[in-house]
C-alpha cells in the first residue's frame, strides 16, 4: 500500500476491534477517518486521522458516559525494533511485522494511546459528585450499608 500511495477511507465500531475490547470491557461506539500510506526516506509511512465518539464506563459511578475522540497521527511502519531508531522525530513509530499491519491494529495502537486510563464523568456530571436529591432524580440510588450498624452494636 506504501508503494502504491494507497487512500482508505474507513468506519469501524470499537467493539469489532479486538485488541481494544480485550483492555477495556464495555467499549462501545465508532469512530471514521482517513489513511494515506506512502514511502519516506524507504520507510512505509501512514497518516492517520479519525474521529467519533467512545462509550465507556465511568469508574466512580458505573454509569455510562461518552467521549469525543478527534486524532491525527503521523505513522512510521517498522518491521523490527532495531528500526525504531531510524524512524523521524517528526514520525511515530509503530511495529508491523513483515510490513504488514491492518487499519484495525492502527486504530488500536492509537486509541489506547488516547483513552483514558481510569474512564471518569466530569464534575458535577457524575452521579457519585451529584447530590442525593440529584441522585436520586438521576436514577441512582444511595446505599448505606451500615445504616443499621449502631443498633446492632447496641445489642
Amino acid at each position: 500500500m506504501a508503494d502504491a500511495g494507497a487512500e482508505v477511507d474507513f468506519a469501524v465500531p470499537l467493539a469489532d476491534l479486538a485488541g481494544l475490547s480485550s483492555l477495556r470491557a464495555g467499549v462501545g461506539g465508532s469512530v471514521r477517518g482517513h489513511a494515506h500510506f506512502a514511502r519516506e526516506q524507504g520507510m512505509p509511512v501512514a497518516d492517520l486521522a479519525f474521529s467519533g465518539t467512545v462509550a465507556l464506563q465511568c469508574q466512580r459511578c458505573l454509569q455510562p458516559m461518552e467521549r469525543p475522540l478527534e486524532r491525527v497521527s503521523r505513522i512510521a511502519l517498522i518491521a523490527s525494533e532495531d528500526e525504531a531508531g531510524r524512524v523521524p522525530v517528526e514520525r511515530e513509530p509503530v511495529l508491523a511485522p513483515g510490513g504488514r499491519i491492518s487499519i484495525g491494529e492502527l486504530l488500536t495502537e492509537e486509541l489506547l494511546l488516547l483513552l483514558p486510563i481510569v474512564p471518569l464523568h466530569e464534575e458535577r456530571e457524575c452521579a457519585s459528585e451529584l447530590a442525593p436529591a440529584e441522585r436520586a432524580a438521576a436514577g441512582g440510588e444511595t446505599h448505606r450499608p451500615f445504616a443499621n450498624l449502631a443498633d446492632l452494636l447496641k445489642r
